[in-house]
């Protein structure tokens, strides 16, 4: 279609002001961490809403925030302050800068959360729009988590997501091979 002409033109600002290039993997831990966000619907149609961060490099599911409600900045902040505290312990700011890699959703872009991670220490680093693969191991971790975890459970309500998530998230960080680590989980 492309050769045809045959194609709509893109939105000013849209993917083609800015393309993904490179890799979203990196080789050392604590360089590049993916945050992104989910949903998840229980069998009552209560829907759990999840964001989560993972390290580029061990893909290691660090932290996540879940509630029934949207996610908020507020959450965003609290899910940055976990992860940082994760890897790190009680500190006031990262020994060194992290690139904090996400979409452009409202909760990632809010102007509170950029200046809370100014202080703490990630750089908030988006991916162009229409461009998902540049946030693509997020994407396949959200597709593993419902392909593996979630369709195979149980979940009759939203109090039924709620408790079995950090069980998957314990399962697949411990157990969960990726051909990418050698077929190794990611602790």
């Amino acid at each position: 279609m492309k050769v045809h002409g045959l194609l709509l033109q893109r939105p000013a600002g849209g993917a083609e002001a800015r393309r993904h290039e490179g890799k979203v993997a990196v080789a050392t831990r604590n360089t590049r961490w993916c945050s992104e966000g989910l949903e998840i619907a229980a069998e009552n149609g209560e829907r759990v809403r999840v964001a989560l961060t993972l390290d580029g490099c061990d893909r290691q599911a660090m932290r996540f925030v879940a509630t029934t409600a949207g996610i908020t900045d507020e959450d965003v902040r609290d899910l940055m302050a976990a992860a940082v505290e994760r890897r790190f312990g009680p500190v006031d700011q990262l020994p060194s800068p992290i690139e904090w890699l996400t979409d452009n959703g409202s909760c990632y872009s809010a102007r509170e959360t950029r200046r809370f991670a100014r202080g703490l220490g990630p750089v908030p680093k988006t991916t162009p729009l229409e461009s998902p693969q540049s946030n693509g191991m997020t994407e396949a971790f959200v597709r593993t988590l419902k392909c593996d975890y979630v369709r195979v459970s149980a979940l009759p309500d939203a109090t039924s997501v709620l408790r079995q998530l950090p069980l998957w998230l314990t399962h697949y960080n411990e157990l969960h091979s990726h051909r990418a680590l050698g077929y190794r989980a990611p602790r």
